[in-house]
């Protein structure tokens, strides 16, 4: 039993592990929106995020599938189209199946806890992205950890643009 435990761990490593060459390299305008959310959650005397190989691989996939497969209908910026990696699941404004965002990170790069989206969509030239979810309460709370994200403890983010969308994770859990 004990070597088929290891071989399944090291097998497991391989498939779900993202591989430096699997994420694209952050575009300068996804370094600075990084920068601006650390550093504006720095001035509220809260932690800066690191950035995750396994949330940035993630949102790389959503900002694609977004722009390719635009939502449609009561599905919102955080349903998948199914078209590309990832089942298709149609988020809807009632929250009735939040699972369908909050387990992507588990189903696509392997992150051993839920992950946590916020996107927009901007059609702009030069889109500030941090104002725009700080003009909106949901998202603002999840950025400054306020409402019910109070008592979270973000350790990862990853990040994409992908214009017109922008998609930002959160996760509890450092690579």
């Amino acid at each position: 039993m004990f070597p088929f435990l290891i071989f399944f761990s090291i097998l497991n490593a391989f498939i779900f592990e993202p591989k430096v060459a699997d994420i694209v390299p952050l575009a300068a305008n996804e370094k600075k929106l990084l920068s601006d959310i650390n550093s504006y959650r720095k001035r509220l005397g809260l932690n800066e995020i690191k950035l995750s190989l396994k949330l940035t691989k993630v949102a790389q996939l959503h900002a694609e599938d977004l722009k390719k497969f635009p939502p449609k209908g009561k599905c919102n910026m955080h349903s998948w189209s199914g078209n590309g990696e990832g089942k298709a699941c149609c988020y809807t404004a009632d929250h009735k199946n939040p699972n369908c965002m909050w387990d992507k990170p588990k189903e696509l790069a392997g992150y051993d806890e839920k992950g946590y989206e916020i996107s927009a969509m901007n059609t702009a030239p030069d889109v500030d992205w941090l104002a725009q979810w700080k003009r909106s309460s949901g998202h603002h709370q999840v950025i400054i950890n306020q409402g019910i994200w109070k008592s979270v403890d973000w350790q990862a983010i990853g990040i994409a643009i992908r214009p017109p969308y922008a998609v930002v994770w959160f996760g509890t859990l450092s690579d």
